[in-house]
């Protein structure tokens, strides 16, 4: 009786568990706390801190893949998270959250002014200093070190979706870093940006935007479709969702599409990809020094990126008739919309008149559509290495 018992018990978690895997538990309710209690990114934070709780309970094989014998049968079927994590794996998941960002998307402030295209352009220059900073540090393969980079977009599906393909085994550590600093886009750019601007430069006022027609929000997607996946193929994917459900939107015609789009597809995808990238995180792969030098060069992508947009819009002043206000190049990282709110929030706060939110989001999704080119320019690049 007693053997049976202690028979039990050594099948059991409590007799596997080892000190990586509680660490890892305790980081993920560390990751459960400031996702409920602090609101960072509940909506992915929560499913990528219980998954990755999941993937490192001892016994479960939740991760698990399937093992065969040598006549090909089938021995162990594997876990429920792997067969899952197959979307991510596969890349199929991040671009089916494209879809719904697309679908909530008003690309309207970036048709009516052209002009925030090239701010969104400018905060992607954070993805390749950081690159270039990964390979300096030499912890980091150059396809490595372009995942890491592309968490200087903010944008937690485009990071996903590289990482996938170029450093899977870095998944978890660069979709944390990834979704932990674009909740913390509030904390992190108005420093930079105050530091870069003057006062009379914040209070600058813009001039209204003009009104886009039906037909260009409908010629809008399929136009930048064809251009973009011509120049950059690989971005095809991502870029070609994002427009497709951009086009749901804006034709008025499939109410029903963009509604599935926007709200049951999303939040399906969404737990999918949140729970399968925790699950990647088992304390292999997370507690490592990689893992340390993924966060300090994330925070590193985000800086150089909110840097870059606000000097580029206060180099444009010196050369368009219309002055712009440099806090709205701050929004060309793809953190939508939290990125335009903290350039209004910002704004606001010199000139309680001023209303900068409209004028943001042109450098805000075109932001999208950078990290999304970014990430077709490194996979062009870089896979197979």
């Amino acid at each position: 009786m007693l053997q049976t018992i202690k028979d039990f018990y050594m099948s059991t978690g409590f007799a596997n568990i080892t000190g990586p895997q509680a660490i890892m538990m305790l980081i993920s309710f560390i990751l459960l706390y400031l996702a409920v209690k602090k609101g960072f990114e509940p909506l992915l934070l929560i499913p990528i801190a219980f998954g990755m709780f999941l993937t490192n309970l001892p016994m479960a094989g939740l991760m698990a893949s399937p093992e065969y014998a040598l006549d090909g049968s089938l021995l162990q079927p594997g876990g429920l998270l792997y067969y899952i994590y197959q979307g991510n794996k596969l890349a199929i998941f991040p671009p089916l959250i494209f879809l719904g960002v697309g679908a909530m998307t008003d690309f309207g402030p970036l048709i009516a002014n052209p002009k925030s295209l090239l701010l969104g352009a400018a905060a992607q220059f954070g993805i390749f200093i950081t690159f270039f900073g990964a390979i300096a540090s030499g912890l980091f393969t150059p396809a490595e070190a372009a995942s890491i980079g592309i968490i200087g977009g903010a944008d937690g599906p485009t990071a996903i979706f590289l990482s996938s393909k170029l450093a899977p085994h870095l998944l978890g550590s660069i979709a944390v870093a990834a979704y932990s600093y674009m909740a913390l886009v509030p904390v992190i750019q108005p420093p930079i940006m105050k530091a870069l601007t003057t006062k009379a430069e914040r209070q600058i006022k813009m001039k209204q935007l003009r009104p886009v027609s039906k037909i260009e929000k409908i010629v809008f997607p399929v136009l930048a479709t064809l251009i973009v996946t011509m120049i950059v193929p690989p971005a095809g994917s991502l870029v070609g969702m994002l427009m497709l459900g951009n086009l749901f939107r804006e034709s008025g015609a499939v109410a029903r599409l963009t509604d599935t789009a926007q709200n049951a597809l999303m939040n399906i995808i969404t737990i999918f990809l949140g729970t399968t990238v925790g699950a990647t995180a088992t304390a292999e792969a997370f507690l490592n020094g990689k893992t340390i030098a993924i966060m300090v060069l994330g925070v590193v992508a985000f800086a150089f990126g909110t840097a870059a947009g606000v000097i580029l819009a206060k180099i444009m002043n010196k050369f368009t008739k219309d002055p712009i206000n440099p806090l709205i190049g701050s929004a060309g990282v793809s953190a939508v919309p939290m990125a335009a709110r903290v350039s209004q929030v910002v704004g606001q706060k010199e000139n309680p008149t001023n209303f900068l939110l409209m004028h943001a989001m042109g450098p805000n999704v075109a932001g999208v559509i950078g990290s999304a080119v970014s990430a077709g320019v490194l996979l062009s690049l870089f896979a197979g290495f």
